[in-house]
């Protein structure tokens, strides 16, 4: 079962994070690739040690999958989830729109969701049955009443692979506007209203666990390319939707030619 205190404690991880992060962000630290080409920071490590270390003494019991220290427990009911830095390509090039991101899951569900910007002091919170907040009050989505009324965010073009591509570039034909860059950071818009609609493709379960809550707990939709609930078990293609009632526009603007690939 999933509590308040769980709540406290996923804010405490997130303040451990930022206090990892904050000396390193416009600094000099090491960096180095890993295998799949994606970097990684003496901040990144920093943070999630600290977040585990938090986690070893008071939930000794649950488990825990971070990006960058692995799995340990994960077979258990209750596994939080950890990013410490999700967007560290814009961490490294000062820009403060990357997260941490903190998740707990039940059963393979996400019940509880945190994205930190550590260095602009934002935060949204995310409980399931609870509403979201941002630095400590409620928010909510916003309506959107048709796609070319809505703008459309996600991370960096080159991560659709094969021909999602060409499906995401028909769904942003169809919107206002799109927007790159953000990671994380985009979800966080969605649920405060500034953004409509995130689609992204390749996201593994450190990346998504969290935005869950963040998102549904403001009033918005999160889904897989096929409009199913993400889990532990999803394939990575997410949708964020500020308001649900464009989920089927959004998921036919998708499919359109799928069967030609």
């Amino acid at each position: 079962m999933t509590t308040r205190d769980d709540l406290a404690l996923a804010n405490r991880l997130a303040d451990a994070a930022r206090a990892a992060i904050r000396p390193f962000f416009r600094a000099r630290y090491d960096m180095e690739f890993k295998s799949d080409q994606s970097p990684v920071t003496e901040a990144d490590r920093a943070a999630e040690a600290a977040i585990r270390a938090i986690l070893e003494k008071e939930r000794p019991q649950d488990g825990i999958i971070g990006e960058e220290y692995g799995a340990a427990r994960e077979d258990a009911e209750r596994v939080w989830i950890l990013d410490p830095i999700d967007g560290t390509r814009s961490f490294i090039a000062g820009r403060p729109i990357f997260g941490t991101l903190i998740a707990l899951t039940q059963a393979g569900w996400p019940t509880i969701g945190i994205i930190d910007q550590p260095i602009a002091d934002e935060r949204w919170a995310g409980m399931m049955g609870q509403p979201t907040t941002f630095n400590g009050r409620p928010v909510t989505t916003r309506a959107c009443r048709a796609l070319d009324q809505a703008i459309l965010a996600s991370t960096a073009p080159q991560l659709f692979p094969g021909c999602t591509a060409e499906h995401f570039s028909r769904l942003a034909g169809q919107c206002r506007d799109t927007v790159w860059g953000g990671d994380c950071y985009n979800y966080g818009l969605v649920a405060s209203g500034h953004v409509d609609i995130v689609v992204e493709a390749g996201l593994k379960l450190h990346d998504l666990a969290a935005l869950v809550p963040v998102v549904e707990g403001a009033g918005g939709r999160m889904c897989d390319w096929a409009g199913e609930p993400l889990t532990h078990d999803s394939d990575g293609r997410v949708i964020a939707l500020g308001d649900a009632a464009r989920l089927d526009d959004v998921l036919e603007a998708l499919a359109e030619g799928h069967e030609d690939h």
